[in-house]
């Protein structure tokens, strides 16, 4: 079992229970799911800029990424209807709470100039966004091996009905807020 679902299960539930009121197990806010976005704009002149990418965000979450397609044609960017555009994987169950726990513990600290995530960035409905400017801060990417620092779009999906139950479930796994 995954550290941060032990922890979950065993301090947070309750503490969260505790804090809103919640008398219903199953009301109590819970991770879904996990999934991260990585964008390649130039993979529609050249279709072998998509595999690092594809590699890289194999190597972060452990799942084989989905290579996403651009749905309508767009002449100022050079984009045809179903050109490869990026790549996204969906975290679910054990890999999502080890890719949160690796996301907070490792490669947030790793992170230039890093002074907490904004807490600004939930959507309204208990989901929360961020990104990241470079791959290179989690541990798997070799540095070397690398073909082309890039970013990534990073959404953790909640039950929290709420903005604010979704910052508590959050900060009890240590998530680091700016103050």
């Amino acid at each position: 079992m995954a550290r941060l679902r032990k922890e979950y299960t065993d301090v947070v539930r309750p503490k969260l229970a505790a804090k809103f009121g919640y008398t219903n197990p199953m009301a109590i806010p819970k991770l879904t799911k996990i999934v991260i976005n990585m964008g390649v704009g130039e993979a529609s002149q050249d279709k072998k800029k998509i595999e690092g990418a594809v590699e890289n965000l194999t190597a972060i979450a452990g799942q084989k990424p989905v290579i996403t397609k651009s749905k309508k044609a767009i002449a100022n960017f050079k984009l045809r209807e179903n050109q490869m555009v990026g790549c996204s994987v969906t975290l679910r169950s054990t890999r999502m709470y080890e890719f949160l726990d690796r996301l907070i513990n490792i490669a947030m600290p790793r992170i230039r100039d890093f002074r907490g995530i904004n807490p600004k960035s939930f959507d309204g409905a208990g989901n929360y966004n961020m990104g990241l400017k470079e791959q290179i801060v989690f541990p798997e990417i070799n540095y070397d091996k690398i073909d082309r620092v890039r970013g990534m779009n990073i959404t953790i999906c909640t039950t929290a009905k709420t903005d604010e139950e979704a910052m508590a479930l959050l900060e009890s796994f240590q998530m680091p807020f700016q103050k």
